[in-house]
């Protein structure tokens, strides 16, 4: 075990210590910049998919594909994650966290809008795509090593790490609050989980279209109802926040390093944006144009870090609980005791309640990723039949897990590889999606209520005609 961990963590180490960091804002940066701030002139737009409820031929609606990757990108990132962050880097790194998520929503866009152009058919009817796929079909067979590497990265840190962490923010909310037995809640969510994944993306789409809005809403009110209590101290957490992310305020030992380090790690790990984990479930979608998914899944970045992660920093930063380089409570217990120190013990059970649904979104959501990493690896019943039956007891250890911090120790350094993986893949391919993106402008300025992609215009390029041969029926977004 000592070996495997010194081994991860140089591997951490030669990601996020030097190299993921500065490639991903610098590319991010350079997206927003040469795609002329595209995250915000199509801001408006994001959101017209909510009203859409989409009759779609073969893959899932334009809506579904967000919610099932909200659902994903909101889970315990965001109630365990975030608190993890200010327990070891400050309350600055709730602003590298906004910092990567608004350079990231142009990130997101590009790599969702190329998943969709290489997506392929399947035989019953829906798509399957992903980085896997646009670096196999977009840049050759000669790259298909970097297909595979990225591949295993996936199916190791999301099919089973980062379901494992899951299980373990649920199993410790339910112990806090409730006093609930961790084998038990794992056993328990380990069985849903286990019906919910045989029944393949749709059965996936159909649940997070009802349990996403749910969780999401509810505890947002439920934050704004702290915010609200605590107005008057709201500018003093926003000024703490910012002074510790620049040096300002020093709240931790490593001061703005360990702010940065933590406030861009737990923010990829919240939004995904460049990760390319988003792209598989974006490619499910049948939309007329790969820009509009990438448009819509642009949004779910925003969601997450800007609206969901913002509020558990409030509901932590605003409450007395924590205490500045003090580690003895972390994860979704901080987040628990800050609800109960504002608004009283019944507020533990809500976030329960809430931890739950957000986590098994999640745990759904990995399992498709697991899934489309499979598919490359491995591509038969078998495999696929293998891995449902992993997930679930994979959800069940992780349970078990010592801590919030615990899981991490191999999926953080897998994910930073994959991440460094999808950015240069995104680098190679980033003139094709800047095609598409003026191709997607050019019909809007035409007069297009939603543009289409013509095949014709795209012959160049490996892309599967089975997947476009039927233009997705789709209501105005603008």
């Amino acid at each position: 075990m000592t070996q495997l961990q010194t081994l991860f963590g140089w591997i951490g180490d030669a990601t996020w210590g030097w190299a993921l960091i500065p490639f991903l804002v610098i590319l991010g940066g350079t997206f927003t910049l040469i795609s002329g701030f595209v995250q915000l002139r199509f801001f408006g737009r994001m959101w017209g998919v909510l009203s859409d409820g989409g009759d779609r031929q073969g893959g899932v609606s334009s809506r579904e594909a967000l919610l099932v990757s909200v659902g994903g990108r909101v889970g315990g990132g965001n109630i365990a994650g975030v608190a993890v962050a200010i327990t070891l880097g400050g309350p600055g790194a709730v602003f590298w966290m906004w910092v990567v998520a608004l350079i990231g929503m142009a990130t997101s866009l590009f790599e969702c809008a190329l998943a969709q152009l290489y997506k392929r058919a399947e035989p019953d009817g829906t798509f399957r795509g992903g980085p896997a796929q646009y670096i196999i079909h977009g840049l050759g067979a000669h790259f298909n090593w970097l297909a595979i590497l990225y591949a295993i990265c996936l199916l190791a840190s999301f099919g089973l790490g980062f379901s494992a962490f899951q299980g373990n923010t649920v199993a410790v909310a339910a112990q806090d609050s409730l006093g609930l037995d961790p084998i038990l809640v794992g056993a328990g969510l380990a069985l849903v989980t286990l019906v919910i994944v045989f029944g393949g993306i749709k059965r996936i789409a159909r649940v997070s279209d009802v349990i996403i809005p749910i969780m999401a809403i509810g505890y947002i009110v439920l934050a704004l109802a702290v915010i609200v209590l605590n107005i008057t101290e709201v500018p003093a957490a926003l000024w703490t926040i910012v002074a510790n992310a620049v040096g300002l305020e020093e709240a931790v030992g490593g001061g703005v390093g360990a702010a940065v380090a933590q406030g861009m790690r737990r923010g990829l790990f919240s939004n995904e944006a460049g990760l390319g984990s988003a792209p598989n479930v974006a490619a499910a979608a049948a939309v007329p144009h790969p820009v509009s998914q990438g448009i819509v899944q642009s949004l779910s970045v925003f969601i997450d870090t800007m609206i969901i992660c913002t509020c558990t920093a409030m509901v932590i930063l605003l409450g007395d609980v924590y205490v500045p380089g003090a580690t003895d409570v972390d994860g979704v217990a901080l987040t628990q005791q800050s609800l109960v120190d504002h608004l009283g013990s019944w507020a533990q059970y809500f976030l329960t309640g809430a931890v739950l649904l957000f986590a098994f979104s999640s745990i759904i959501y990995n399992y498709y990723l697991g899934e489309t990493a499979l598919s490359v690896l491995w591509n038969n019943g078998i495999a696929r039949v293998l891995l449902r039956l992993a997930v679930p007891m994979v959800v069940f250890l992780g349970a078990a897990a010592p801590g919030a911090t615990a899981v991490f120790f191999f999926s953080d350094p897998l994910m930073g590889l994959l991440a460094l993986v999808n950015l240069l893949a995104l680098t190679m391919l980033f003139p094709v999606g800047l095609r598409l993106l003026n191709d997607y402008r050019r019909q809007l300025r035409a007069g297009a209520v939603e543009p289409v992609l013509e095949i014709k215009d795209y012959a160049d390029l490996d892309i599967d005609r089975a997947a476009w041969a039927v233009p997705a029926r789709t209501r105005p977004l603008g």
